[in-house]
């Protein structure tokens, strides 16, 4: 089984449930952040913008040094 990277530099034993879509490090339910991803469809000007994002998981450390803004 796969274990949270961030635990285990911490010293904990903890199984990972995600991992990051930017470096791809397992990570625990505390040490992930999940944010929606926006779903559109369709071409200029007739795009859609679906009700239900898909979700991302993201590690603390790439969501601090990624700009939140351009994934929307």
């Amino acid at each position: 089984m796969m274990k949270c990277y961030d635990c285990m530099e911490e010293g904990k034993d903890t199984e990972a449930v995600a991992v990051c879509i930017v470096c791809g490090k397992g990570l625990c339910m505390d040490h992930s952040k999940e944010l929606p991803l926006p779903v559109s469809v369709g071409k200029p000007p007739n795009v859609k913008h679906l009700h239900n994002a898909l979700p991302r998981i993201m590690c603390n450390y790439c969501l601090r040094n990624t700009i939140e803004d351009g994934f929307d």
